[in-house]
């Protein structure tokens, strides 16, 4: 890996702990000298775990879109910034810029971004790791439903290790550089008909 995209909220939300893991996955990714990709924006955890790279000497590389960079979110020190027209393009280029995904904390936008690659992952588009940093235990429900989709036949048992997690910054790298693809077929019911 030399590039990992961050997946965060636009907000810090209400415990700090989530804007100081924001820091230290920052300060991290410069550390292991791993280029952050990232929605671009200056506020909430996105602007913290840009700001803490950057402060750490490594490179950040945010992809906004227009509507966004015209409401004065964009970061006004990264490495790059990528305008571009729309979320679907933003999303695509993001994908295309890293060769690893982690969502932090963050709302419905972040948990699309997260469900969008991990989608693609499960069809075989890409074979990037892709991890939950389930700080304070936020996404242990959302770990709890891939066990129940699973569990009700709509996820094959093999694709649930699609979705790596852990509680700490370096447990989660350390585990995205020790994942191996899962190139299962998709299509789970062969009986079903066109």
């Amino acid at each position: 890996m030399q590039s990992v995209c961050v997946f965060c909220g636009s907000a810090s939300g209400a415990d700090p702990a989530y804007v100081e893991t924001a820091n230290a996955l920052g300060r991290l990714l410069a550390a292991e000298g791993l280029t952050l990709v990232y929605g671009g924006a200056c506020v909430g955890l996105m602007g913290a775990v840009a700001d803490a790279t950057l402060a750490a000497g490594g490179k950040a590389v945010g992809v906004l879109p227009d509507f966004l960079r015209r409401k004065e979110l964009a970061h006004p020190r990264l490495t790059e910034l990528h305008v571009v027209s729309s979320m679907h393009e933003r999303k695509a280029r993001m994908a295309e810029l890293a060769d690893g995904f982690i969502a932090l904390p963050g709302g419905m936008g972040t948990l699309e971004e997260f469900c969008e690659i991990i989608t693609w992952a499960q069809l075989g588009l890409h074979e990037k790791p892709c991890g939950l940093l389930n700080v304070q235990e936020y996404y242990s429900p959302l770990l709890q439903f891939v066990d129940r989709m699973a569990g009700e036949g709509f996820l094959k048992e093999t694709q649930k290790g699609l979705v790596l997690s852990s509680d700490t910054p370096e447990g989660l790298l350390a585990t995205m550089r020790a994942f191996e693809p899962i190139r299962v077929a998709k299509w789970v019911d062969s009986r079903a008909k066109a």
